[in-house]
């Protein structure tokens, strides 16, 4: 698929001089730096060193000290308390995290998460019902909740009070909970707005540690869970998010809590993790849990403090894992063979297609893997509970749940944002709603929606990659929402040596540009360029610089997003 090559608009010069001469650092850097909003030497002495003590005070958050207060007053009491958390990574890290603190301090305590099939995201009647039928008085609900008005008040009926930390947006009306910590809410004055759900877990004990005079450390043993769910939830990775993900990230790499450990171990890698292999390696697994079997499997793994326990459950996570994958790759396999096998739907400017045998626990992520693909706004759709159940993705700038919401008569419910969504609705409906959405994507789309972009921060030369602009560049991760990492482009570059294929279609090289040493390069899925890719061939490509890793040696390598021939 061709894809547009698009350079981000340079910063002021002036600016970036100013910068580079402060920091005494190569103005490429500066400009990247301004881009992220950094302008100062201060700003950047605080974006280089991410430190605890720059984290906001939790009691800033709207209702924090009503949590605090009730959980204290549960716990003089004797009360019940149950931890509630949705089944995906960050809930079950959510879950974990709080959990396990509490745990350490009282045993009137336990978790529950709900099953994805039987009660669907969020709070359930159903464990509303197991918290009234087991005596809980409390539940502390993570990571949802923010809009189950209707459910709250179930609970409340039948004498259970709630505590909800959740990161999600608001509707027109809050549930009637004891507290409610999220600070999307309009009426919220916390100073950071992108935490995940488990980044709303880890503030709330450490509320609870700093009213009760706990140590810092025993809060701070938990990053590596609270970054799991940065990287997997894909929120922004900047400000406190940036700090919690840093440290986490650090933990992660030198002293991983069992759990966290154990599972590193199964996928293959027991160190050096990036954001991005966090996403790739633990990610897929910890959910697979949810998808395949049942997410308390997460949960048990993360709390542990017993090796053979955590050896059992990662092992099993890990099956779930390979499971999943199966079903995955199958079900992508079938829907595009649906696809190239009908000339309507090659020339779509949307995609719906239906299985009722499709596994539902895996057609969010066939949706995202037919997106890349085709790359337009995509339902997959398959039978559940008598219902037909769909999970939607969009292309950037393409709003999904808009939509959508211009077919809300063909649906029963659906939910979501701009770029992931999901959706129900009634077996009869699907042709008319695959018209329907066909129909609203044309009238709305752009045709430059249509086209794959890959935004470019600054056109380098190879050779101002030497060692203390890596070092520097290194610096910026970690890397996610709002803090990409820097793409770059470089103009007539060379093969030097041979190119060639590894794996089924990606291209191994070295590359030069004049006056530059080589540069290890790889360039995944782009084998059709193999057969120009020649000594004497001049090109351009953009790419990403990165640190491999192999067999315990490190090396400068070249991730290429694009190659370019200029004759």
């Amino acid at each position: 698929m061709n894809k547009r090559w698009a350079l981000r608009d340079n910063a002021d010069h002036e600016e970036v001089k100013s910068l580079a001469d402060a920091l005494n650092i190569d103005p490429v850097l500066s400009a990247l730096l301004i881009s992220r909003g950094i302008k100062t030497f201060e700003d950047a002495r605080l974006f280089f060193r991410p430190d605890l003590r720059l984290l906001h005070d939790p009691f800033l958050m709207k209702d924090m000290e009503k949590a605090v207060l009730r959980i204290e007053e549960a716990i003089s009491r004797g009360e019940k308390i149950l931890v509630f958390g949705d089944y995906d990574v960050d809930g079950t890290t959510a879950v974990s995290v709080v959990y396990s603190f509490f745990k350490k301090r009282y045993s009137n305590l336990e978790y529950y998460i709900p099953d994805r099939y039987m009660e669907g995201y969020g709070i359930s009647f159903k464990g509303i019902d197991y918290a009234a039928e087991n005596g809980f008085t409390l539940i502390v609900a993570l990571d949802c909740g923010i809009k189950s008005v209707d459910k709250i008040a179930y609970a409340n009926e039948r004498s259970i009070d709630f505590v909800i930390c959740d990161h999600h947006l608001p509707g027109d009306e809050l549930p009637d909970a004891i507290a409610i910590l999220d600070p999307k809410r309009p009426d919220c004055e916390y100073p950071y707005k992108e935490l995940s759900g488990c980044g709303i877990g880890f503030k709330l004990i450490q509320a609870y540690a700093e009213k009760n005079e706990i140590p810092l450390d025993e809060v701070t043993c938990y990053l590596d869970l609270v970054a799991i769910s940065i990287a997997c939830d894909i929120v922004h990775i900047t400000g406190e998010n940036r700090i919690l993900a840093h440290l986490g990230l650090q933990k992660i790499n030198t002293d991983p809590s069992i759990g966290v450990k154990t599972l590193m171990e199964v996928a293959g890698r027991g160190t050096y993790y990036t954001i991005s292999d966090v996403v790739f390696l633990l990610g897929p697994r910890i959910n697979a849990a949810g998808r395949i079997d049942d997410a308390k499997h997460a949960v048990e793994l993360l709390i542990t403090t017993d090796v053979e326990v955590a050896k059992e459950k990662s092992l099993l996570i890990n099956v779930k894992n390979t499971e999943r994958k199966g079903h995955d790759l199958s079900i992508t396999d079938e829907a595009l063979s649906i696809i190239d096998n009908n000339e309507e739907l090659i020339n779509r400017n949307s995609t719906v297609v239906f299985n009722e045998h499709w596994h539902k626990g895996v057609i969010g992520i066939v949706a995202s893997r037919l997106t890349e693909k085709y790359y337009r706004p995509t339902i997959v759709l398959t039978r559940s509970n008598g219902h037909v159940a769909g999970s939607a993705r969009s292309v950037p700038g393409f709003d999904l749940y808009e939509a959508l919401c211009g077919c809300s008569d063909l649906l029963i419910q659906f939910g979501g944002h701009k770029f992931a969504a999901g959706l129900t609705m009634q077996p009869e409906n699907v042709e008319a709603f695959a018209s329907r959405f066909e129909e609203v994507v044309s009238a709305t789309i752009k045709p430059e929606q249509l086209i794959q972009q890959i935004s470019i921060d600054a056109e380098l030369h190879l050779s101002q990659i030497e060692p203390k602009f890596f070092r520097l560049l290194n610096m910026f991760a970690p890397f996610g929402p709002e803090n990409m990492a820097p793409v770059f482009l470089s103009k007539n570059v060379y093969v030097s040596g041979v190119a060639g294929l590894v794996g089924e279609n990606h291209v191994k090289m070295t590359v030069i540009q004049k006056g530059s040493p080589g540069f290890e390069s790889i360039a995944f899925e782009q084998g059709e360029h193999l057969p120009k890719l020649k000594k004497d061939v001049p090109f351009d490509i953009c790419y990403t610089i990165e640190e491999n890793i192999w067999r315990e040696k490190r090396f400068i390598q070249l991730n290429i997003k694009g190659i370019r021939f200029t004759s």
